[in-house]
């Protein structure tokens, strides 16, 4: 009896504490209110799908012990439904996992479910299955995903126990050219729907008229984002423009930027960002630092600009925030943390140390083969024949390469034009005749190349997926050789296309062994390399540089790091986290260089980045 009595209060405990959790807006006040009393953010974006599952503890706790009570997540569709109808939420894409490692850390959550979130991520988050139906309006309802995603996230909502004190619609939709009400309205409803009529809904959009014009809706709380170079005072009048009464918000005062390949790395003045930090603290404002820690663009995850013509995002997301891509505090933090005392009780306790960096030094990597040597391996299902070119969407390999096939029409003894007239190299095009590399097509700057051969020779395309535009008009970013590649007057047709499954071959150990009998020789055009890194009874967190070599991507015991290419730089190494790595057993390395390895085929395992040199752009 008395144990079914004890169980009973605690029951009511529980129900009366959940009872007296709430987080709204005061109207009144131009304030939140948590639990009744005033409330002011200072927040800090991190995305849980840029950092290594090991890791997120870490970051929350030195974020937390900056000083802030806050951290503002976007939670990418195309992560978790890469496939259609098949929900991923494991591993390092445990959504539940993290959000309760910010609960557990102290740490409030502002959740961005999109369903598009821009970030600098592949197609800002949509999934490219979407483009398998020819012509999609995209950013257009997702009501299958939201209706998962959003009945999961209930139970975490603040007033029902959990952390998250506002949920976000769509992302920065007044940017977009579309302009749909009607659209906002649909995600008005389905987010009142599946989280109910307490949690705060609301915007974020860029500090000019039209971006805020577009972008609000009645029943959304109406909050902008801003960098150092506005004048706050200009902006949130802005923003009163459109919300005459509740709380100023920046929900993305920009600590940095990001970098494309081609450009010089970003950078923004600390003294600047914790000077504009105080004064819109000193406003009352709640404040959303973008980003806090950005971590990295693994595997294919990078997304891309196209503005004048098409510029992929590199690898790092270090975007020059507080703390670093491998997680270490900067100076940057340490000036933030000296501005957020001024405003609130900074955690007691020392900041958790950089995670420990080792320079395992250099390895030297083996010749397996090149791409057409390796076919069996890389496409076991055979290729699909068609007799013009298919893309990646209509093939279902959404991201990474494809190898397009075909024979010369005719005898080209002199160099002849290889055109894509209608700029369809989306996005590069490594060519070889009979497996002797001539050259590269490339989206909006090359796309015309001069081959020779004779007729019947072995016509091979290696096409690169860089990411697909993530912002802007151009975000139906179909990846192929789109529409006809004429060699001379001659149309190519009748062509086998190859899905190359490069990650699980890895993954599977089957591109460790030499296939061509070639092991010393390095060559040009598209191979691949292995070798191993032995064991040293470390797995600290490395840096890798590829001196020499070109433009590629890289894996380390079956984990895709992703994309390097120093020539174009900025970026010049890849990191390494430790997870990553076996301290006790050999360490299996694997490079797929796609123009041309140095002679001495040697990579360097540094204790530091590099992500500030430019190189010779091509």
């Amino acid at each position: 009896v008395y144990s079914e009595f004890g169980f009973l209060l605690l029951l009511v405990c529980v129900m009366l504490i959940a009872d007296s959790r709430s987080f709204s807006i005061d109207y009144k006040n131009n304030c939140f209110q948590k639990d009744g009393k005033p409330f002011q953010y200072i927040s800090g974006s991190i995305h849980y799908s840029r950092i290594p599952r090991e890791y997120w503890k870490d970051r929350l706790l030195k974020m937390y012990m900056t000083g802030l009570n806050a951290i503002q997540v976007y939670v990418p569709w195309n992560f978790h439904e890469t496939v259609q109808g098949v929900f991923n939420f494991a591993g390092d894409r445990d959504l539940e996992y993290f959000l309760n490692l910010a609960n557990q850390t102290g740490l409030l959550v502002i959740l961005r479910p999109g369903p598009y979130i821009c970030a600098e991520w592949e197609m800002g988050g949509l999934p490219a299955w979407l483009l398998q139906k020819p012509n999609i309006i995209l950013r257009s309802p997702a009501s299958d995903w939201l209706a998962m995603l959003l009945t999961k996230m209930k139970p975490w909502l603040y007033q029902n126990g959990g952390n998250i004190i506002s949920v976000q619609v769509e992302n920065e939709y007044g940017s977009y050219f579309a302009c749909d009400y009607n659209y906002m309205r649909h995600l008005h409803t389905l987010f009142r729907l599946f989280l109910g009529e307490d949690v705060i809904l609301f915007t974020t959009d860029g500090n000019t008229d039209k971006e805020m014009i577009c972008g609000t809706l009645e029943g959304l709380y109406a909050t902008i984002d801003f960098g150092t170079d506005t004048n706050i005072t200009a902006a949130f009048i802005r923003q009163r423009r459109f919300e005459p009464k509740g709380p100023l918000v920046n929900s993305e005062f920009y600590t940095g930027w990001l970098d494309h390949w081609g450009d010089k790395h970003a950078s923004v003045d600390t003294v600047k960002v914790s000077k504009m930090l105080g004064e819109m603290l000193s406003m009352g404002a709640s404040v959303n630092m973008y980003m806090f820690e950005g971590g990295t663009n693994f595997g294919y995850w990078n997304g891309a600009d196209h503005d004048t013509r098409f510029r992929s995002v590199v690898t790092s997301y270090d975007y020059n925030a507080p703390l670093s891509e491998a997680g270490d505090p900067t100076d940057k933090l340490l000036a933030i943390r000296d501005v957020i005392k001024n405003f609130r009780d900074i955690p007691v306790g020392p900041m958790p140390p950089a995670t420990p960096k080792f320079a395992y030094g250099f390895i030297t990597l083996q010749k397996v083969g090149n791409i057409s040597s390796l076919l069996d391996t890389l496409s076991p299902q055979g290729p699909v024949r068609s007799q013009y070119p298919l893309t990646f969407e209509e093939i279902k390999q959404y991201y990474g390469f494809m190898l397009y096939r075909t024979t010369l029409p005719r005898n080209v003894p002199e160099p002849t034009p290889l055109i894509s007239p209608l700029n369809g190299i989306h996005d590069r095009a490594y060519v070889s005749v009979n497996g002797v590399f001539q050259g590269l097509m490339e989206r909006d700057t090359a796309l015309v190349m001069n081959v020779t051969g004779q007729q019947g020779d072995q016509l091979d395309i290696l096409v690169e997926n860089m990411g697909r535009v993530n912002f802007g008009s151009y975000i139906n970013d179909n990846k192929s050789l789109l529409g006809n590649l004429i060699l001379g007057n001659d149309v190519l047709t009748d062509w086998s296309i190859y899905p190359l499954d490069i990650d699980t071959a890895v993954a599977n150990g089957l591109l460790q062994v030499d296939h061509s009998g070639s092991a010393m020789e390095a060559g040009d055009g598209p191979m691949i390399y292995s070798g191993t890194l032995k064991s040293t009874g470390l797995a600290w967190d490395t840096f890798v540089k590829l001196n020499g070599w070109t433009k590629g991507q890289v894996w380390v015991n079956g984990v895709n790091l992703g994309r390097y290419w120093p020539q174009r730089g900025p970026q010049q190494t890849l990191y390494v986290p430790g997870p990553f790595l076996s301290a006790t057993q050999p360490n299996n390395i694997t490079v797929l260089e796609l123009e041309r390895a140095p002679s001495h085929r040697r990579i360097l395992f540094m204790d530091r980045p590099q992500l500030n040199s430019t190189g010779q752009k091509t």
